[in-house]
């Protein structure tokens, strides 16, 4: 029995997902009946009319416009930083890992308030101002850190990771400057970097979505070389693997699924850095596995903590809080389990 449900377990998690984002889809604020919610998604995606005409508009743009791809969206999103968190953690090596440990998020967080701050308001391939300032300034950080700690043709892993904390704080020093000699931008700026879904459409998610698809293709890709980096480098170079090609594979595809999904939602911590802990007590550490899994617990994750944030109370609370609101505690008892010998 346990080894046909481990044979068939990727097969079931796409459908507990797929049930997923379907609740979801029917919860919320505004009540919608279930048979209203339930004829509006089969007309929207099969087009099958049955008797649409008792449906009122607002309905059919709060299920279709509104619900659905914002859950889309954290399904993406929670997925994509839950993907980078497992890679990041195998490549260094270390379980403090996550998708911002090179400095992304603080990127990220200065090209936003720059955006909000300058009252940048063009748009290009679904994105606001906001958004493509943010994901400049994200990618532009890795390039930053990339080329500091690089020596020669190789990026030793500890130098890497020194780099992307000293930058990040530096980023993060200019933020509050900016934050002081701007006061009245404040309250946009902090909500900004608690991360929200709130306002998230169908635009938000095929300007995503590519970035995210590319990225994922390439870490997909790269889990057999991720799996012997496990032995060492020395070890993983005397089998074969191009080492310093696979951290720039990794560093490429992870930093554009983190500037692509960051630049959208805003900062969404403890996805990236949790998920892929839980994933591995579950699955092991083989990447193979690790790498789908943490990808669709992920997605669920944050499509879980979004619902909760929309509906608990009546003004919206950023998902980000509920994030860390769950992972802060669930870590540290990972920690404790893991100082008395239990993971």
């Amino acid at each position: 029995m346990k080894s046909k449900l481990k044979k068939h377990a990727m097969l079931i998690s796409i459908i507990i997902c797929m049930i997923i984002i379907y609740l979801c889809t029917l919860m919320g604020v505004t009540s919608i009946s279930f048979v209203e919610a339930n004829k509006i998604l089969l007309n929207q995606i099969f087009h099958i009319d049955l008797g649409m005409e008792n449906i009122s508009v607002g309905a059919t743009a709060i299920i279709w416009n509104v619900r659905l791809p914002r859950i889309i969206l954290a399904f993406v999103t929670g997925g994509a930083l839950a993907l980078c968190g497992a890679a990041y953690q195998g490549i260094f090596k270390n379980p403090m890992a996550d998708p911002y440990i090179l400095g992304v998020s603080s990127g990220a967080a200065l090209g936003a308030t720059i955006g909000i701050i300058l009252k940048f308001s063009s748009s290009f391939l679904g994105l606001n101002g906001i958004a493509i300032l943010a994901f400049i300034g994200s990618f532009s950080t890795i390039l930053i850190v990339y080329n500091i700690s690089r020596v020669g043709r190789k990026v030793p892993v500890a130098t890497l990771l020194l780099s992307g904390i000293a930058i990040g704080q530096t980023l993060s020093a200019l933020i509050s400057l900016f934050m002081i000699f701007n006061q009245n931008e404040m309250s946009q700026i902090i909500f900004w970097t608690m991360g929200s879904l709130n306002g998230k459409g169908w635009n938000q998610v095929i300007a995503v979505l590519p970035y995210v698809i590319l990225g994922c293709v390439i870490m997909l890709t790269s889990v057999r070389e991720l799996d012997i980096m496990l032995l060492g480098e020395d070890t993983a170079n005397q089998l074969g693997v191009d080492t310093e090609r696979l951290k720039k594979k990794i560093l490429f595809s992870s930093s554009l699924i983190t500037a692509a999904v960051v630049s959208v939602t805003g900062i969404i911590g403890f996805v990236g850095l949790v998920v892929p802990h839980i994933v591995r007590m579950v699955t092991g550490p083989k990447h193979r596995v690790l790498v789908p899994f943490s990808l669709l617990f992920g997605g669920v994750f944050l499509i879980l903590c979004d619902t909760l944030a929309r509906t608990a109370t009546a003004q919206e609370i950023p998902v980000g809080i509920i994030t860390a609101a769950f992972g802060g505690p669930f870590f540290v008892y990972l920690l404790r389990k893991r100082k008395k010998g239990g993971v």
